[in-house]
């Protein structure tokens, strides 16, 4: 199996996902404890897209996160670089247009974008500051960003028992509805070396956006980050 390491090769990561893409949404519902599912209304939320608005939906994977935009009249593009995500996504949502898309080099024209989306994704870019720079550029003058991301729980007790669980519990669990463990175990080191919400604030607005905020879910388990392109 595909083992992305911590340098984030492009195509290490791409093999990786393709590899675990036929049980990816089952086996995040199981290692979240089912928190996926509300993490990704939480997004929505944020996002506030509005019909007939185009939305960029960066490491979309199967199109899990794409789904209730479409359904909801927003015109969303889901993009990832994993062609094996694609592959499944498309199976199960045919009218949806999947491209297939580095975050660095992204596949689309200046400001074709009213609203951009990330989730879980920007920690396995191998230059963040260039993604969310290419997110920007992307964007439309007044356009929205929404990153959720895993982050930093705030509570130090509960930080201690989540670390615990990320690198020692986790790894059995995937085992147990994976074929493709490795693939959580650099996932618990990703999130290890992930900063904060405060660190990945500041890489937000260093990339040129405007009125970046954050707001913790499950603790500061994962958090949402907002921006607006000046």
């Amino acid at each position: 199996m595909p083992r992305a390491a911590l340098d984030k090769d492009p195509r290490d990561v791409a093999a990786m996902f393709d590899a675990v893409a036929h049980k990816y949404d089952l086996t995040n519902d199981v290692i979240s404890l089912g928190q996926d599912r509300a993490w990704r209304r939480a997004t929505l939320a944020a996002l506030d897209a509005r019909p007939g608005e185009t939305v960029l939906d960066l490491a979309a994977g199967t199109g899990t996160s794409s789904e209730p935009l479409a359904d909801a009249g927003v015109h969303v593009v889901p993009c990832d670089l994993s062609t094996g995500m694609l592959r499944v996504g498309r199976r199960r949502r045919p009218d949806l247009p999947f491209v297939a898309g580095d975050a660095l080099h992204l596949p689309f024209a200046d400001e074709s974008f009213d609203a951009v989306t990330m989730s879980f994704g920007l920690r396995n870019v191998k230059d963040v500051d260039g993604a969310l720079r290419e997110l920007l550029r992307v964007t439309r003058p007044g356009g929205r960003l929404v990153v959720c991301e895993f982050s930093r729980p705030t509570f130090a007790p509960f930080r201690t028992v989540y670390t615990n669980y990320l690198m020692r519990a986790l790894p059995p669990v995937a085992r147990a509805v994976s074929k493709e463990p490795d693939a959580y175990v650099y996932l618990a080191e990703s999130i290890r070396e992930w900063p904060d919400q405060r660190g990945l604030g500041l890489m937000v607005r260093r990339a040129g956006w405007g009125q970046v905020a954050f707001r913790n879910l499950t603790g500061g388990v994962v958090a949402l980050h907002r921006a607006q392109r000046p």
